[in-house]
């Protein structure tokens, strides 16, 4: 009983030593390692890209013919109805028939003449051939027979073309539509005098299918292109079959695609551009002659064609372009970029960024240059890309 107290005194003091003890291991030991942030990476690739350039242009009609008579006279009809279509060679006006029916039996009447008068002068000059060889008639006689005969002869052959003439003036009293195609507003009605070739036109036929869309191109956008294919960054294409598309006013695609036709050789001095002519189907009339479009045409075809997620540039005050990838180490590395043009949602890469490369396009709040990272993997890049268009 004299040693208890001692030995729970001992006891206590052995307690508040382990719990010291053990409150220092604690607060020595060292925390846990920090997770490391997860981000999600694309592989890039290189891939063909049919570059392309939009450019502002206006519809023309393919063909327009303005209707014009070509002989003088009352118009008695109007054969068309304004706005319809008409086909080549339909009648639109009926001109007043009867002086030129009274011109062209005129001339057939002459015609008739001088061929008689032909024929009593062959009669004269067999007659006088054998009487001068048996020298019943004068050398002169005869010569003046034969002569006789040559001019009755030029007088049939210009009367034949004036029966022609007449002929053809006979048919221009009914005027016939060029070309097919649309009529516009008719200048005259029934009863209105017209006279050969005049100034006026009667009516205006457009053809609308196909249609022509005037395009202007900048000489800096050509030289360019023309650099860059020298220097075999791209291949040219086709300027002579190259398909175009086309942007309404609304914004709105044309559905139906063209082709170019031919670019002009020399530069418009007031603009400082060139023109390029493509042609489009417009069975349905939807484009009209002097309507705005917007029209996208193949520059060329660049090949090794590196494509970056927009989502994954970064763009500084100044401009600069800038990328973060994930090294062979597993760290974050900052890239400056050069950039060349946008296609869909994805940026034309020239330079910072190679086939292989992997660019971060989400979880870039929570990381920096050389720090660590989980990547997720969203894979390479998918081959839709090849043959994208790209707009300037």
């Amino acid at each position: 009983m004299f040693f208890r107290p001692n030995v729970r005194i001992a006891t206590g003091w052995l307690l508040a030593a382990m719990c010291v003890s053990l409150t220092a291991c604690a607060r020595h030991a060292a925390p846990p390692p920090a997770p490391k942030p997860a981000v999600t990476v694309v592989t890039l690739r290189t891939t063909p890209v049919s570059l392309t350039t939009e450019l502002p242009g206006r519809v023309s009609a393919y063909r327009i013919a303005e209707v014009r008579p070509q002989v003088s006279g009352v118009v008695l009809k109007r054969l068309f109805t304004e706005g319809d279509r008409v086909t080549a060679g339909q009648q639109l006006y009926q001109i007043d028939p009867a002086p030129y029916q009274a011109a062209l039996a005129s001339a057939q009447a002459s015609l008739a003449h001088s061929r008689a008068a032909v024929f009593a002068a062959k009669l004269t000059v067999e007659r006088y051939k054998a009487l001068v060889e048996a020298h019943a008639v004068s050398r002169q006689d005869y010569d003046n027979a034969v002569s006789t005969l040559l001019q009755d002869e030029a007088d049939v052959a210009s009367g034949e073309a004036a029966v022609r003439n007449a002929e053809i003036n006979l048919t221009y009293t009914k005027v016939y539509s060029p070309i097919t195609g649309q009529t516009g507003r008719s200048s005259l009605t029934e009863g209105a005098l017209v006279t050969a070739n005049q100034a006026a036109s009667l009516v205006t036929v457009t053809q609308l299918d196909p249609v022509y869309v005037d395009l202007t191109q900048p000489t800096t956008t050509l030289v360019r292109l023309k650099r860059e294919v020298a220097a075999g960054e791209i291949r040219s294409a086709d300027k002579t079959k190259a398909p175009a598309k086309l942007l309404l006013e609304d914004g709105s695609p044309y559905e139906r695609a063209g082709t170019l036709q031919f670019s002009e050789v020399t530069v418009d001095e007031g603009t400082g551009s060139v023109t390029l002519r493509a042609i489009f189907p417009n069975s349905d009339d939807l484009l009209l002659p002097g309507m705005f479009v917007r029209a996208t045409i193949e520059e060329g075809i660049r090949d090794g064609t590196i494509l970056a997620p927009q989502q994954g540039i970064t763009h500084a005050p100044d401009g600069t372009a800038t990328a973060l990838v994930v090294g062979t180490d597993g760290k974050v590395e900052k890239r400056l970029v050069e950039l060349d043009r946008a296609i869909a949602n994805q940026w034309v890469v020239i330079r910072g960024l190679a086939a292989g490369d992997r660019l971060i396009v989400a979880g870039m709040q929570k990381i920096k240059p050389g720090m660590a990272v989980t990547v997720l993997n969203s894979g390479p890049r998918p081959a839709s890309g090849e043959g994208a268009i790209a707009a300037r």
